[in-house]
């Protein structure tokens, strides 16, 4: 089967990399999310992509899921130490990447021609693709006002209470080249564990990439287990909404978000079994099993059992 997978964060990241060990390379496309990219210290950071990629190529940081292995901090320490902006930690071997990307951007390259190169360069064989070449930064609206997601996420700790989101400039990109393409050729879209409202949104609300969905065999699978997120703010978002966070609740979001008809299938952890019915009540396959990503075979497991999922359900739509 040929997959296209939709992914941002660590756990996003997650099972990429255990649908990567399942699969051929040929067989494995990934969009990512680029609402969370932005400017600092004069440089173009793209948290997901690099995520993303740096858990593909086997060198992200193993205790945060996030940054360089074996990371060293001088670049960091010495900013703190002169009063600089060091609110965001970027690590020695990482700003390598992000000053890279900065100076090929500035020479006229464009995001996904850098991220291809740098999948090169790093012995990645899939092929990953930001969701957008163009800027479409996520703005948070709080309690306290609107403002920039890494501000809210990083430096303010998911602590202002959340009011909504907007994509800034979203109308008017477009799909990278190769993400449509990726979309219309696989026989299954996975969307992975990530944050449905910050990392799936964005990438669902550039023009063009419904459109590529309409028809096909997408599965999702949760990133809340037992009405938390594994990692991240998911679920306190969920509750400053006035939701009550849970797998069904996530479900329930991407119909909501593709106008209803969005997802074929759905995989959900054991502890929420009790929600596999109200699942299927709103025409949806949905499948129990353990979801929890602890360690490098946890993820290849469940990327099998999502695998054999994917199989009975474009049986059944082929049937």
């Amino acid at each position: 089967m040929k997959i296209t997978a939709l992914a941002g964060g660590v756990g996003g990241a997650k099972l990429v990399d255990g649908l990567a060990q399942a699969l051929p390379p040929e067989k494995l496309k990934v969009i990512v999310n680029t609402g969370d990219d932005f400017e600092h210290l004069g440089l173009r950071i793209c948290p997901d992509l690099d995520t993303v990629c740096y858990t593909l190529a086997g060198i992200a940081n193993p205790e945060t899921g996030w940054g360089r292995d074996e990371e060293t901090w001088n670049v960091m320490e010495n900013l703190a130490a002169i009063g600089g902006p060091a609110w965001f930690r970027l690590g020695d071997k990482d700003l390598g990447t992000h000053l890279e990307r900065t100076r090929l951007l500035a020479a006229g390259m464009t995001l996904s021609e850098i991220t291809s190169r740098f999948c090169q360069s790093w012995g990645i064989r899939q092929e990953v693709y930001p969701a957008s070449d163009d800027r479409m930064p996520t703005y948070v609206d709080t309690e306290e006002g609107e403002m920039p997601f890494q501000e809210y996420f990083v430096k303010r700790r998911c602590q202002p209470r959340i009011k909504g989101f907007r994509f800034e400039n979203v109308e008017q990109a477009r799909p990278a080249p190769g993400v449509c393409e990726a979309l219309l050729a696989a026989d299954l879209v996975v969307i992975c564990p990530s944050n449905p409202w910050v990392s799936i949104d964005p990438i669902l609300a550039v023009p063009g990439i419904r459109q590529a969905l309409s028809g096909k065999a997408v599965l999702a699978v949760s990133p809340i287990i037992g009405g938390q997120a594994v990692k991240g703010p998911a679920a306190k978002m969920y509750t400053e909404f006035g939701i009550s966070p849970s797998a069904l609740a996530v479900a329930q979001h991407y119909e909501a978000s593709m106008n209803g008809g969005i997802l074929t299938g759905y995989v959900m952890d054991w502890r929420d079994e009790d929600q596999v019915e109200p699942v299927r009540a709103l025409g949806i396959q949905a499948l129990s099993t353990e979801t929890w990503m602890k360690t490098m075979q946890d993820r290849l497991q469940l990327a099998e059992k999502v695998l054999a999922f994917a199989v009975l359900l474009v049986t059944s739509r082929d049937d």
